[in-house]
């Protein structure tokens, strides 16, 4: 198979695939318009060659292949601190909610010490915290 059609067919097949993570809600949308963008940027790559040369050779790179490596190493440096930027952000809302969740036991445990009212049962943790159906 050609090296052209061999990544024709790989960034169609990577575009199919980002629109049924899309419609089947497994992928969000702010992710999956990265990976499109890098899909098309691809296609257009394969359709016109002569386009990445003329690119390449604006930038000053005199290999077309290196600035495929290069936009590729970009683009996976952006996907790692997006990531490492929502991972914060989620570190940071589960300390609060823990903090959050062991203050109210402690004032329903002293309201309960005050009250003489037998303390309940222990909570039991629900398995689909997110109240989506696992079917």
């Amino acid at each position: 198979m050609n090296g052209h059609l061999f990544a024709l067919a790989c960034a169609v097949i990577a575009l199919l695939f980002m629109f049924e993570l899309l419609r089947r809600r497994r992928l969000r949308e702010k992710y999956a318009v990265l990976w499109m963008v890098v899909a098309v940027v691809v296609l257009v790559s394969v359709v016109f060659p002569q386009l990445l040369e003329q690119v390449s050779s604006l930038v000053g790179i005199t290999v077309p292949i290196n600035l495929v490596f290069f936009s590729g190493l970009l683009v996976l440096l952006v996907v790692c601190v997006q990531l490492s930027a929502e991972i914060s952000t989620l570190e940071h809302e589960s300390q609060t909610l823990a903090e959050e969740s062991a203050l109210l036991r402690n004032r329903v445990e002293r309201l309960e010490r005050a009250t003489g009212a037998a303390p309940g049962p222990p909570p039991v943790a629900d398995p689909d915290v997110s109240g989506r159906s696992t079917g």
